[in-house]
């Protein structure tokens, strides 16, 4: 345990409490012996905001399976100590997904505390600040890219489409894509983000709110790939429209969680659905998503991140919900 000459030092976290079945986070101090378990504590420096934070933190969503918790998904740090040979004091490591502020204290705290399984040396090209500048959303954007991949995605078979493109995910996804020489078109509901858009790579970008999207089971071919942050009838439209052998990788669900469509695309023009799930990901295919984000895919993170402090959490999460939200904000706690 870390002591002072007063006894165990305090540090500062955003907890979450469920009080007459009240969700509502606030700023506390804790001590080391209030965290949750586990084999490697770190000393945390920066976490990051996803939409699944602000859900949590607000109680909109039924995220959290026990109170109260600190919360935050995501934690880069340098490790405190650990009963794990495989991490020693002084490394850069990051933690992402799992149960981490879920079921298990979270990244909005000066220290964290975690299962060994779970931590990931910050790869060689990559800085903690960096790291969660990507965080959950930035790696759903990296494994959406390396499934697609796998699918035989390439540069040059035609346009790669991206929903929900001024989001954390989109953002990392469009930027990830041109850096890797590929077509992007991103396509937004914020039609005065274009500008910010093509700074990220974007040769094309497209209004929702003049999208024609048609009723048939075919439309006309299109996308070589799709990066689909959205899902509901946006994914409908983009499995209606992708071209022979091409693929979507489904990230998200901001749309709505219903899928209405028709065989056909599948049969007709072998089109693939593929699921992307950053939460379990294998530790072996986690780390060489995170060596990509760090070399050929890594993007423009002074472009697309913003830094806040603990204190502002709130007013970060309340903008996500709003849909008003702009690339990542990277939360510093320590």
């Amino acid at each position: 345990m870390i002591t002072s000459a007063r006894g165990p030092m305090n540090f500062r976290a955003f907890r979450i409490a469920n009080v007459d079945n009240v969700v509502r986070g606030s700023l506390v101090d804790m001590t080391l012996d209030e965290l949750s378990s586990g084999d490697v504590l770190i000393r945390a420096v920066f976490s990051s905001v996803n939409y699944k934070d602000a859900l949590a933190g607000t109680g909109t969503g039924k995220i959290l399976r026990r109170f109260p918790l600190v919360g935050g998904v995501d934690v880069a740090g340098i490790v405190e100590s650990s009963t794990d040979g495989r991490f020693t004091p002084g490394a850069e490591v990051l933690v992402t997904g799992y149960d981490l502020g879920v079921s298990h204290d979270g990244g909005y705290a000066g220290y964290v505390r975690v299962p060994a399984d779970w931590v990931v040396p910050i790869p060689v090209g990559l800085t903690l600040f960096e790291a969660m500048a990507l965080g959950t959303a930035g790696f759903t954007a990296g494994l959406a890219v390396m499934r697609l991949e796998q699918m035989g995605l390439r540069p040059g078979r035609g346009p790669v489409v991206v929903t929900g493109a001024t989001g954390g995910v989109g953002s990392v996804a469009i930027a990830g894509l041109a850096r890797l020489g590929y077509e992007v078109t991103a396509l937004t509901g914020k039609e005065s983000e274009g500008g910010y858009l093509k700074s990220l790579g974007a040769t094309t970008v497209l209004s929702r709110s003049t999208l024609e999207m048609g009723t048939r089971p075919l439309e006309k071919a299109t996308w070589a790939g799709a990066v689909d942050a959205v899902g509901g009838e946006m994914l409908a439209w983009l499995i209606r429209t992708t071209n022979y052998w091409g693929a979507i990788a489904s990230t998200g669900l901001a749309g709505g969680i219903e899928l209405h469509t028709t065989v056909m695309p599948f049969i007709l023009r072998g089109v693939s659905l593929i699921g992307v799930d950053s939460v379990m990901c294998p530790m072996n295919v986690r780390r060489d998503v995170w060596r990509r984000l760090a070399t050929d895919m890594k993007p423009p993170l002074a472009d697309i991140a913003q830094t806040i402090t603990l204190d502002e959490l709130p007013t970060a999460f309340a903008t996500l919900m709003a849909g008003k939200a702009r690339g990542r904000y990277v939360v510093r706690v320590g």
